[in-house]
């Protein structure tokens, strides 16, 4: 199950208590106090899992993911263990939220990276803190401080190259396998991309790609109309876009509700740089039908890549511009 966004609860441990602890000796029996401070509670830290790719293992009920409490301090002044941290593992690109202050604690897009989201609390002073010269054997100690669960929201984006987007049964999950190594669902008819699709595109021996095949985009899907906007997130780390045209019907006119869709989502996605692909030309048999397409998407300022996904035509030259743009922006 395909999961990108979940609301978990976390709590860090809590500290513990300090120790009430007097040292006896053979010879001196009414000795100073010696009782140790609490340990330190674990902290709740988010760390990212490369090979995982949604969040669906942390989707378990009402389940409070909490990290180990400290232990009690001891006798001759020995501190308690501290707790042991939890560590929670996401996927590479996921974002770590605080749900009641809506403040994002961390941005997870390195294969390394973590956060620590919760921090324990920490123990309680021993008795052997409490000496003065007037009170030399106290037998009072902290109980460690308490921690409260904590609202987390996590927002799994994919990292992805390229964003392949468009209208539905347009091709894109065969020009996805085609493309690249990935082997998704492919039918002839409208959505049959139900979740983002991933593929690595190698596109000589030493560069290579990753491409996500998001569902179809259709009008309204910025309100929530089709599968299109409850993936839109997944195209916000794209460097390109690549905008699969179907070629029998109107290009021109899916072009602009795919870009109209994409700015009222989030209008820094229509600025992102994009490749007009217009596909299935194995269907079109007249050749000025060809020629409208590319001098009507001419005039939008996009210069038309033609291919036939499913006869392999034309995906060199989509190869060799996709390269070539994404080298463009890496600089």
């Amino acid at each position: 199950m395909f999961v990108d966004e979940l609301e978990i609860k976390i709590q860090a441990g809590k500290g513990g208590d300090g120790a009430v602890s007097l040292h006896h000796e053979k010879y001196r029996p009414r000795g100073g106090p010696d009782g140790g401070d609490g340990g330190r509670g674990g902290d709740v830290i988010f760390e990212v899992d490369p090979s995982l790719n949604t969040l669906s293992h942390l989707a378990k009920g009402g389940q409070i993911f909490k990290a180990e409490d400290g232990k009690k301090g001891g006798k001759n002044n020995c501190t308690g263990q501290d707790g042991r941290p939890l560590i929670i593992k996401v996927p590479l690109g996921t974002e770590v939220i605080d749900f009641n202050e809506n403040v994002k604690i961390a941005d997870l897009v390195l294969a390394e990276a973590s956060v620590i989201a919760a921090c324990g609390a920490p123990g309680g002073k021993g008795n052997a803190r409490f000496a003065t010269p007037t009170n030399q054997t106290p037998r009072k100690a902290e109980k460690g401080k308490t921690t409260e669960p904590k609202r987390i929201l996590l927002r799994f984006k994919l990292v992805a190259d390229i964003g392949l987007v468009g209208y539905p049964n347009t091709g894109k999950s065969t020009l996805l396998a085609q493309l690249t190594f990935a082997k998704p669902k492919i039918a002839d008819y409208p959505f049959t991309t139900l979740n983002p699709n991933l593929g690595i595109m190698q596109t000589d021996e030493f560069s290579s790609y990753t491409l996500i095949d998001l569902p179809a985009i259709i009008e309204g899907a910025h309100q929530g109309h089709g599968l299109g906007n409850r993936f839109l997130q997944h195209l916000e780390r794209a460097k390109i876009l690549i905008h699969l045209l179907d070629a029998t019907q109107d290009p021109p006119a899916q072009f602009d509700l795919l870009n109209k869709e994409l700015s009222l989502y989030h209008n820094s996605l229509d600025r992102l740089p994009q490749l007009v692909v217009a596909n299935k030309i194995d269907l079109v048999e007249d050749q000025e039908r060809l020629d409208e397409i590319r001098d009507s998407l001419g005039l939008r300022g996009y210069e038309s890549i033609f291919v036939s996904a499913l006869k392999g035509r034309g995906l060199d030259e989509l190869k060799e511009r996709i390269a070539k743009t994404l080298n463009k922006e890496q600089g």
